[in-house]
């Protein structure tokens, strides 16, 4: 066999039959099969695939390993790809509103509009998170702390570290760029926040300079446009990639899960699940509320949301979340791209509302404090949304934010990683969550100042289907 082992062998052809349904993928879009169909096709061959593997290699887990390693070629690849290009996205997205004067004069009415919601829906969240953990009789003694459990808590106390010494106003001079380079970079948790805020400047700026000297700030908006333009292909290029990326992901997803930790955990994933799931009616009832069809939203915006659930980042969804909002939902370019972009960092419904407020709920008995109590659960509420401000929108971030809540709540913080076992699960719920609650901003605000195009939202044509 020319020194080649059994498992060499397995590994290629492992990698051999990825391949083949890459290719059938590749078919599917050569037919001109709609986005939105291939998507889901990945996103069920995916599950089938990772089971297959699961079970064909349960007795050979460093095998199972290898090919997934290989597959994440294509999965991590392409967030990576994602997660390159939205800084890039928000930075010029934003400054083309101000040059194309797409958001008139009401930028800061729009932003506070946007900013409201995405904070009111995670208060809204938060209740719920709180009525799941009561409903299912959650709570923290009935999890058994393993070493991986030990090992997360140690983690958590680190990075709770890094953050006690922080007031509240000091995180809102967070959101503030002081070296917008390096925010640039994405190297701060409010760095999304922060390039929108310089963008915004800038913008304004755009907007002085065209008073007093039109031709250089017809310049400026020509280069700006320019630069939209390019960057604009870029994402569509990337997104082509949607399903062979979702198909990766969820092999990768369905091939690592820990069934045991699932099955003896049930209880905690299925209120979480039934938290979230309510959590997105609500965003269903509010699109109903004022006045727009929850089922051309749910048609319109699940190749997003599923993408969002395997990805597990919301940041990396924002291009696809903002093509779905201007193209699919008839959302103006200068709301889809605010509500995209405060979405990864502000209100994240699922990650810093349902998660944190379950969690406390748990926690709570630890210490003797009545998690029944009005006005515990009332300063819960609170919390929660206070704290929902600077969430980074990668994974992780739903710890960040249970951290800030549990320590704001004087509630142990090592208890924040007693689901580590079920995380990713439980995660590519909430961040589906979490960008529906974008979304549902960017159209209720878009609503609210008449600036959605309805017929675009009701308009039953095919979906983007990024073939060109």
């Amino acid at each position: 066999m020319g020194g080649w082992s059994l498992n060499t062998l397995l590994v290629i052809l492992n990698i051999i039959l990825f391949l083949l349904i890459i290719s059938g993928l590749y078919l599917m879009q050569k037919k001109h099969i709609s986005f939105s169909k291939r998507v889901f096709t990945a996103l069920g061959i995916g599950i089938v695939f990772g089971f297959a593997l699961q079970f064909a290699y349960a007795s050979n887990h460093n095998l199972l390993l290898t090919s997934i390693d290989w597959f994440n070629i294509v999965g991590s690849g392409y967030v990576k790809l994602l997660q390159m290009i939205v800084i890039p996205l928000v930075f010029i997205s934003i400054l083309i509103t101000f040059t194309k004067l797409k958001l008139s004069n009401n930028t800061g009415k729009i932003a506070a509009l946007i900013i409201s919601i995405l904070v009111g829906t995670t208060a809204i969240a938060a209740s719920i998170g709180i009525a799941a953990a009561l409903g299912f009789d959650l709570k923290a003694v009935q999890i058994e702390q393993g070493n991986a459990e030990i090992s997360r808590a140690k983690a958590i106390e680190e990075k709770f570290n890094e953050i006690k010494d922080q007031t509240y106003p000091q995180k809102i001079l967070e959101l503030i760029p002081e070296n917008p380079f390096l925010d640039f970079t994405g190297a701060r948790p409010t760095s999304t926040i922060a390039v929108v805020i310089f963008a915004t400047i800038i913008g304004i700026a755009y907007l002085g300079v065209k008073r007093k000297n039109p031709e250089q700030a017809d310049l400026f908006a020509k280069i700006v446009e320019s630069f939209y333009a390019v960057v604009m292909r870029m994402v569509t290029l990337i997104l082509r990639l949607t399903p062979y990326g979702v198909f990766a992901i969820m092999t990768k997803a369905v091939a690592t899960t820990d069934i045991d930790s699932v099955l003896k955990l049930g209880k905690f994933v299925i209120a979480s699940y039934v938290a979230l799931l309510v959590m997105f009616i609500i965003h269903l009832i509010l699109l109903a509320i004022s006045g727009l069809n929850p089922l051309t939203y749910v048609k319109k915006a699940m190749p997003a949301l599923s993408f969002a659930f395997t990805s597990r980042s919301s940041a990396g969804t924002l291009p696809l979340n903002i093509q779905t909002q201007t193209q699919q939902l008839g959302v103006s370019e200068g709301i889809a791209n605010l509500a995209g972009s405060f979405g990864l960092s502000i209100g994240q419904n699922g990650c810093a509302g349902i998660y944190p407020a379950m969690l406390a709920v748990m926690i709570a008995p630890t210490v003797g404090i009545d998690p029944l109590n009005p006005t515990f659960i009332l300063t819960l509420i609170v919390t929660v949304a206070i704290s929902s401000f600077g969430v980074a929108g990668v994974g992780g971030g739903a710890t960040f934010a249970a951290i800030l809540v549990l320590s704001t709540m004087n509630l142990p913080i090592g208890l924040a990683g007693l689901l580590i076992s079920v995380e990713p699960l439980i995660d590519m719920g909430r961040t589906a969550v979490n960008v529906s609650g974008s979304m549902t901003a960017g159209l209720l605000t878009s609503r609210i100042t008449n600036e959605l195009d309805v017929d675009v939202y009701h308009n039953s044509k095919p979906d983007v289907s990024y073939q060109s």
